[in-house]
Order: C-alpha cells, then sequence, then structure tokens
C-alpha cells in the first residue's frame, strides 16, 4: 500500500509545483505518516435487502447487487493529535500533514476494496460510494458505523453526522454477478459541489 502523493497535492489545492520542491516536501513528510499511522479498517457484507439505503444514489448503483460490503478505515486519533500540534508548531507542514493524511485513508479504503475483491473473486464490484455522495445523506453515517462495529477502531459519530477521529472513511461497495458501470464520477455528483475547495481551486478530486 502506496500513499499517492499527487492525490495529496489536489487536496491541498495545488495546481502547479514548477521545480517539484513542495512535491518533494510532501514525499519525505508522506514516510512518517505512513510509518507512523498506518490505516485501520472493518468490512462486513450484508444482504442488500437489509442494508435499505435510502435515496436514488445507493438505488442505482445497488440495483443489480444482492449484497453489499460496508467498510470503515480510518488513520486514528493520534493522527489528528500529531496535525493540531504542527498547527500550533508550523502550520505550513500541519497543512501538508492535512493533506497527506486524506490521500492515506483514501489508501487504506483501496486496500479494503482490494480485499473484498480478492475474497469474492467470481463477484463484480460497483463504485465505493459514502455518506454525502449524491443524495446518500449523511444521517446514514451511523447506521454504517453501528454495522461495521467501528467503535472497535475507535471510529464515532459527532452531533455534526461527521466521523471522529477526523481522517475516518466509511463506505458502501456493491457486489454483483456481473461487471457494472462507473456511476458516481463528477462533481456534479457530490453533495460538496457547491463548497468544495478542491473545485473551486479548479484540482477536483477526480472522484
Amino acid at each position: 500500500m502506496q500513499l499517492n502523493i499527487d492525490d495529496a497535492l489536489r487536496y491541498l489545492g495545488v495546481r502547479s509545483d514548477p521545480n517539484g520542491s513542495l512535491r518533494a516536501q510532501m514525499d519525505a513528510l508522506s514516510g512518517e505518516v505512513m510509518a507512523q499511522h498506518p490505516p485501520r479498517s472493518l468490512w462486513r457484507l450484508m444482504d442488500v435487502s437489509a442494508l435499505a439505503l435510502p435515496g436514488r444514489t445507493a438505488e442505482k448503483i445497488l440495483a443489480e447487487c444482492r449484497q453489499a460490503a460496508v467498510m470503515v478505515c480510518t488513520l486514528g486519533a493520534a493522527f489528528d493529535a500529531w496535525v493540531r500540534a504542527e498547527q500550533s508548531r508550523d502550520m505550513r507542514r500541519a497543512v501538508m500533514l492535512d493533506a497527506l493524511g486524506s490521500a492515506w485513508v483514501e489508501a487504506g479504503c483501496d486496500a479494503v476494496e482490494n480485499a473484498i475483491r480478492a475474497r469474492f473473486p467470481g463477484m463484480y464490484l460497483t463504485d465505493r460510494f459514502s455518506p454525502g455522495y449524491g443524495d446518500l445523506p449523511l444521517e446514514v453515517q451511523p447506521l454504517l458505523l453501528d454495522i461495521t462495529g467501528a467503535r472497535r477502531i475507535g471510529v464515532t459519530v459527532l452531533d455534526s453526522l461527521l466521523m471522529h477521529p477526523q481522517k475516518s472513511v466509511s463506505a458502501v461497495i456493491g457486489l454483483a454477478d456481473k461487471p457494472q458501470k462507473a456511476r458516481i464520477r463528477g462533481c456534479a455528483y457530490c453533495a460538496m459541489n457547491k463548497t468544495c475547495s478542491l473545485r473551486k481551486a479548479g484540482t477536483p478530486c477526480g472522484i
């Protein structure tokens, strides 16, 4: 598993890095992130009928699936504490750390997805989608964390429906008997399309 520096630079909102100096700094810092804060994850297979997710997004993505994997991945509270400590010492380094953390937890999610694919070699996976994508509301966040038993790896939901620790992701992946189209692509599908700083900077995340 490897942290993608290009992803981290996009999260940072970097449009160009002519001499590569920022990339070099991010690359050096990424080694600390990967060594000290490996992603932790859990996932559970569910019948789609029992999952009963609201909205058209889930209905469309899972239309040809009888089962779905519900997953959670986190860098843990220690990573959040590291970022907060850096904010009081070196804000530039803290901002880089935050972007690297976002890329690293996504790499952890990719690893979970690959593990699910390997576990069910005859099945075809849908796009991975999370609360906040399309019309899947954040209100389902507690349900997904309950299903996975996320408290075992220290992940909880705040009153705001955001997760703690901050660098945590919950998601659903459908499993089907035939190849699935890529359905969630582009800013138009994202619940953050009006407020996303990446989109405003002209460097969307590519999801």
